[in-house]
């Protein structure tokens, strides 16, 4: 059963960087495509972008406007999001998350069946 574990949030400047990892196990990550996601209070989750399973391509939300970039070490069943220039809008519990099926990631939080328990972000002025 495919278990996926958020890390390497916390507190930044308006500016700063941030790196979260997402760790698979359990089952093999080249069989998924994993989903990054955010959700700020009292706003729906949102999706960010997303690593395709195969291909390894990848989509990004319009809205990040390239401050965002998701990589994957396979040996390490670990994708990444490294985030830069981040405001305090990006202040959110961000996620991961896995889908099963063969194909070109979506951005849709419908497709994805399992989810990581989040790791806040959180960025001060």
């Amino acid at each position: 059963q495919l278990q996926l574990a958020e890390s390497g949030g916390g507190l930044v400047q308006t500016g700063g960087s941030l790196k979260l990892s997402c760790v698979a196990s359990g089952a093999a990550l080249a069989d998924y495509s994993i989903g990054w996601f955010r959700q700020a209070p009292g706003k729906a989750r949102e999706a960010i972008g997303c690593i395709s399973n195969r291909s390894n391509g990848r989509k990004y939300g319009a809205s990040d406007e390239g401050r965002f970039t998701i990589t994957k070490a396979l040996l390490k069943s670990t994708v990444y999001i490294e985030m830069s220039n981040l405001k305090p809008a990006d202040t959110a519990v961000y996620y991961c998350a896995a889908d099963d099926e063969f194909g070109e990631c979506a951005l849709r939080e419908d497709q994805y069946e399992y989810w990581g328990r989040g790791s806040q972000v959180t960025v001060s002025s």
